[in-house]
């Protein structure tokens, strides 16, 4: 089996609960309200904009001897710069306002998300951060293809308004076709067990940010639990 087969099966109970979180099950539904969009993209933008600086300071921490790696940050670093402005567009696009999102700063979860990542990367191993790449990418994948067009249809919003969902759907599908071989390519047990942990954890805490999110589940959703 494949590094990448094994991170797989082994996040198989965190991904699985990361579905059944309300806000993500509704929302791949599209049974969620404007105002929970909304407040879900004003969340990414606060984890977005640190994405780049997390891949600046995993790679700072990476050996000569971890090349590739470092290469491979590099080609996701130039992917990623300026994809928060893609959120403040369509938070503008969708009726809310996004200076005032920024103002509001992220949730609690949000934030210890973003703190946690930080701290595996300088405290324990910067190989850690790809398991933190596997979650975000391969959920995001799942929320373009099925809940962007949902929400939309639901909400009757403007394209413009699921630029970054719409965009990140294509480009995390290669990124993940990216990830695999990179991830395949990883022997030492120690960063093997890093990248999983991070995984496990980023289910739970990424989970978490959604969690954070106010909503109100639809009464046939409700009147079922």
């Amino acid at each position: 089996m494949s590094f990448f087969d094994t991170l797989v099966a082994s996040t198989a109970a965190e991904r699985a609960a990361f579905a059944a979180i309300p806000q993500i099950r509704d929302g791949v539904a599209g049974r969620i309200s404007r105002d929970a969009y909304v407040a879900y993209l004003g969340q990414a933008y606060h984890h977005v904009s640190q994405t780049v600086p997390l891949m600046q300071a995993a790679r700072a921490r990476l050996g000569d001897d971890q090349a590739v790696y470092r290469s491979a940050l590099d080609d996701y670093i130039a992917e990623e710069t300026g994809h928060e402005q893609w959120i403040l567009n369509d938070i503008r696009a969708a009726g809310g306002d996004p200076v005032q999102a920024v103002a509001d700063g992220p949730n609690a979860a949000t934030e210890l998300m973003v703190a946690y990542a930080y701290d595996t990367i300088q405290r324990v191993n910067p190989m850690a951060f790809f398991g933190m790449v596997y979650v975000l990418e391969g959920t995001s994948i799942q929320l373009a293809n099925v809940g962007a067009e949902a929400v939309q249809k639901s909400l009757g919003l403007p394209p413009a308004a699921f630029t970054y969902l719409v965009s990140h759907g294509a480009l995390d599908q290669d990124h993940i076709l990216f990830l695999k071989q990179v991830l395949d390519g990883v022997t030492d047990a120690g960063d093997r067990a890093a990248i999983i942990h991070m995984a496990r954890m980023m289910f739970g805490l990424f989970g978490g940010v959604f969690a954070s999110i106010p909503h109100v589940a639809p009464r046939e959703t409700a009147d079922a639990v």
